[in-house]
């Protein structure tokens, strides 16, 4: 490749807009059981895993809030 060659890299694929921006990582260590009870959880519904965790993390929230 020569200097005068440009290697353009693709552009960051862009979803919806949103007001409530998901830009934070989590990274958990669970059990076997708890990932399998989070398996099945995915595979019983139409929620993917961060779905299901955020609701999760949602009901927690509701209940500690009472």
């Amino acid at each position: 490749m020569n200097k005068s060659e440009v290697i353009k890299i693709k552009d960051k694929k862009m979803g919806r807009p949103t007001n409530n921006p998901k830009n934070e990582e989590l990274k958990i260590r669970i059990s076997k059981q708890d990932k399998e009870k989070l398996e099945y959880c995915i595979n019983n519904s139409n929620k993917n895993k961060s779905e299901i965790v955020r609701e999760g993390i949602d009901k927690v929230y509701e209940e500690l809030k009472k």
